[in-house]
């Protein structure tokens, strides 16, 4: 795979799975080029808030706006050019705030494939 360069325009944002609000997902790089991990953007709308269990290990740049991330051992806020880490396997709630939140993510492994292969509810997990 070449160098390539990326801008949010690049991505098709998508809602992000299973949420109901306006939190939307885009990769740019992903299984689909053959490399190990998955690189995208986020859009967050104003007062969003989204809870899941963390698939992969994943890396958030906030680009604009600001976002809260919280888990068990407490509550972190990221503004534009810093990087919140989110480990594999955490528990996070990650909350925009008034004017909602644009990131770049890193994800190691791919976090669609790890969604796809995790069980769902009712299948007996």
């Amino acid at each position: 795979m070449a160098v390539h360069k990326f801008a949010i325009g690049d991505a098709c944002l998508e809602r992000s799975p299973e949420q109901d609000g306006e939190v939307f997902a885009g990769n740019v790089i992903d299984q689909r080029h053959g490399g190990p991990i998955t690189i995208g953007f986020g859009r967050y709308g104003p007062h969003e808030t989204l809870v899941e269990r963390i698939a992969v290990h994943d890396v958030m740049v906030v680009l604009e706006g600001r976002l809260s991330v919280t888990t068990q051992a407490g509550t972190v806020e990221a503004g534009p050019g810093e990087i919140v880490y989110m480990p594999e396997g955490e528990e996070v709630t990650i909350r925009s705030f008034e004017q909602g939140a644009v990131t770049a993510y890193v994800t190691y492994p791919h976090w669609q494939e790890a969604l796809q292969s995790k069980p769902r509810a009712g299948d007996g997990a």
